[in-house]
């Protein structure tokens, strides 16, 4: 049996983690330095060579968090799903929750600065593109096979009703962020979330 790790690490690990995430997003990745992460941090550069060992591990450490971060998004939003009862009210409220936390958050960011550094991670990039993104639309694509069943959709092609369902609630302001052009504000972004979602209501809905 593994032996729990040192609650001190534990927290050293968090902190520096923590520190890489913003010191990447603010530099990107080729200006940041291990110095930098642990000033940030606030423990000794021996400390992130440690643990984390170099900044490619680093980085990679960084990625891996935003991944495990989409997988238990994915599996809450597939739960959410398979709960709503009154889909023309409940589904737009979700469809704001996923929009706010891929577009107002780190998600958006951390996307942008993963594929410019594609030549460099391309095992990343490939990794991060199947357990978060497509990972997101399988779990819509099975919950919305599943509302079918209940009664509650009628989507023939699950896969292209996910597609859609993604695109029309922040597909496109994705695309702006992508591009790293100002995305529209909060209110905005659920805005067009909730409108969103009544299109594809209006297409897949039960009539």
């Amino acid at each position: 049996m593994a032996r729990p790790e040192d609650p001190r690490v534990a927290r050293s690990r968090v902190l520096i983690l923590d520190a890489a995430i913003d010191a990447f997003l603010e530099f990107g990745y080729d200006g940041v330095s291990v110095e930098i992460v642990a000033e940030r941090a606030g423990v000794a550069k021996r400390t992130v060579y440690n643990i984390y060992g170099d900044k490619d591990a680093l980085f990679r450490a960084t990625i891996g968090r935003s991944i495990a971060t989409a997988e238990r998004f994915a599996m809450l939003l597939a739960e959410a799903i398979d709960a709503l009862q009154d889909v023309d009210l409940e589904l737009p409220r979700l469809a704001e929750k996923l929009a706010e936390d891929v577009l107002l958050g780190p998600v958006l960011p951390l996307r942008r600065l993963l594929v410019g550094e594609a030549a460099r991670f391309p095992d990343l990039v490939a990794q991060y593109r199947e357990r978060a993104p497509d990972m997101i639309l399988h779990a819509f694509a099975s919950a919305f096979a599943r509302l079918t069943d209940r009664g509650l959709l009628a989507v023939a092609a699950p896969t292209l009703a996910a597609e859609h369902f993604a695109f029309l609630v922040m597909g496109a302001e994705m695309d702006r962020g992508m591009f790293g052009t100002t995305i529209a504000g909060p209110a905005q972004v659920r805005a067009k979330a909730r409108e969103g979602a009544r299109v594809f209501l209006a297409a897949y809905g039960r009539k």
